[in-house]
């Protein structure tokens, strides 16, 4: 009973130390596959498990895609890239830099809106490697207001769109995907191999920028190793083979592998799509025609919406200003009737005084005719009365002047009577005409809905060979040829863009701070060179290895 007991327990424990598990379920364009992922993980992990799987060495050509609310999207690991270049692991020129921080931004945050991304907003985020922000003269807010005036020239590009763009412009980067390996030539001469996409490439160790010789892939007939000693031959057997010497066998190894894999890639992408790949990229334009279409719907919805705010803001803001011109002209009907009765007012009183006075000068004429038709008996009278007769007439003079000037007074008052009543007829005539004008009316806007050969291999002891196939190297070498001139027409603008940023800042550099890389690739652009045309092929010498 009890070991019964035991066995229980033990079997409890170990069912509660079995972590928690789902199913995913992964699709290649070969084959389907199910795998069970632990909850903890994280994508990486899937990621690994998928490339150990499927035996990939080349790990950083692939990725995982997924879908998320009818949306593709591509899962992320480590954004390998964009830290390579922040921590200068892959040098980038300071112009290069600052288009692709722009592109970063909008991948982030989406299209540029003055009212919302502010000065400052970009404060916190790294986007610019230390070297390229110490080579220059130049503040924050002034990498910051030239990264912004790039990031609002990407307007209505979608979070995936913005990311491609960034990895276009980061792969004609000279270091961009490039494998360096310390080796040596037969004098011992220490050298640099470098593996990429496009061939194998001798560098010196200190210039990682320009090559000293490449071998394209369409031009390698074999390469292998035997201990050591690696040998790259031509297809062409004109041309010297390569020897060189590598510190360590397993790193043969591994040159080996990469050398298989990359020149795998080069080889699938120029040949004819199978019937699946080409369903595949149908599929794919269908999708990105249908995403330009969604997101020309929604730029319009957003155009009209914004047209009907527009509309609204004038509506009210017209609104308002009418309100404050009737409330004004409220104001001057009410002046205006207070100064009518004041001037009614007035002339009445005025009227009222010429009266007056135009009856004390008819009542001094009176007197002035009573005072001659009296007799004076004396001198003395006779002088006082005419003194007296005088005044009379001066005070009846001054008195017919004044009642003239009260009378025209009085006609000016009537005057301005009549003035003051035309302008309230005005006022009132105003104010009935802006409370009879239309209201805001809303508006309804109406959106529009809008398998090939493999490989051989041969495997003898510590040595290794791989031939490289092709049953037409003279269409390939033309194909390639002419994808390095749609690229050098594509990146015609691209190069434009870069040349004026480069010519603005030009002023503010430091010469003193230039590192050996920044001089390189300044001689590079003088030159005229650039990661797809400074390739140097071997020349045809006779059958003997080369010693760089």
């Amino acid at each position: 009973m009890a070991g019964a007991i035991a066995s229980r327990m033990s079997f409890s424990s170990l069912k509660r130390k079995q972590p928690k598990t789902f199913t995913v379920r992964i699709m290649t364009m070969d084959a389907e596959m199910e795998f069970n992922c632990e909850v903890k993980w994280k994508g990486k992990d899937l990621f690994d498990l998928v490339c150990r799987t499927l035996g990939l060495r080349e790990t950083w050509f692939f990725g995982l895609q997924y879908m998320i609310k009818d949306t593709m999207a591509w899962l992320k690991m480590d954004k390998k890239v964009k830290k390579q270049i922040l921590d200068e692991k892959i040098y980038c020129p300071p112009e290069a830099s600052v288009l692709l921080a722009s592109y970063a931004v909008q991948a982030k945050y989406g299209d540029y809106d003055p009212n919302v991304h502010k000065r400052g907003f970009l404060a916190q985020e790294e986007l610019l490697p230390k070297g390229v922000i110490n080579l220059y003269q130049m503040t924050p807010e002034m990498w910051e207001e030239r990264i912004t005036s790039w990031y609002g020239q990407h307007r209505g590009r979608a979070r995936d769109e913005a990311e491609m763009e960034y990895l276009k412009i980061a792969q004609d980067l000279e270091m961009y995907g490039v494998n360096y390996f310390a080796i040596r030539n037969k004098k011992g001469t220490e050298l640099l191999l470098g593996v990429d996409a496009l061939g194998l490439h001798i560098y010196d160790p200190e210039n990682k920028l320009t090559p000293k010789i490449s071998f394209p892939w369409n031009e390698i007939r074999n390469v292998s190793y035997s201990d050591k000693e690696f040998t790259i031959k031509p297809l062409d057997k004109k041309i010297d083979v390569f020897k060189f010497n590598s510190s360590k066998l397993r790193v043969n190894k591994l040159i080996l592998q990469l050398c298989i894999g990359n020149h795998d890639l080069f080889m699938r992408r120029r040949k004819a799509d199978s019937l699946e790949v080409q369903q595949m990229k149908a599929q794919a334009r269908e999708e990105k025609a249908r995403k330009q279409m969604e997101r020309q719907r929604l730029a319009r919805e957003k155009q009209m919406r914004e047209e009907a705010e527009r509309t609204r803001d004038e509506l009210e803001r017209r609104l308002l200003q009418l309100k404050e011109e009737a409330t004004m002209a409220n104001e001057a009907l009410m002046r205006s009737e207070e100064t009518a009765d004041l001037l009614a007012e007035k002339a009445q009183i005025t009227e009222e005084e010429a009266k007056l006075l135009a009856q004390k000068a008819a009542e001094a004429e009176q007197e002035m005719q009573r005072i001659k038709a009296t007799a004076i008996r004396t001198e003395d009278e006779k002088r006082l009365m005419e003194q007296k007769v005088l005044e009379a007439e001066m005070l009846a003079l001054k008195m017919a002047e004044e009642s003239e000037r009260r009378a025209k007074e009085a006609d000016q008052l009537k005057q301005d009577l009549q003035e003051a009543r035309d302008s309230e007829r005005r006022a009132k005539q105003k104010l009935l005409e802006i409370t009879s004008k239309s209201s805001y009316t809303p508006m309804n806007c109406s959106a529009t809905t809008l398998p090939a050969d493999l490989p051989t291999f041969s495997l003898i002891s510590e040595s290794l060979s791989f031939d490289f196939k092709d049953t037409d190297m003279k269409r390939l070498s033309m194909e390639i040829e002419k994808e390095k001139v749609e690229y050098m027409e594509k990146s015609k603008h691209l190069q434009e863009q870069l040349n004026e940023l480069k010519t603005e800042i030009e002023a503010l550099k430091l010469k003193e701070r230039e590192t050996a890389m920044d001089i390189l690739h300044n001689e590079n652009s003088d030159r005229g060179n650039s990661k797809h045309n400074t390739i140097k092929k071997p020349q045809a010498q006779g059958r003997r290895p080369i010693c760089i």
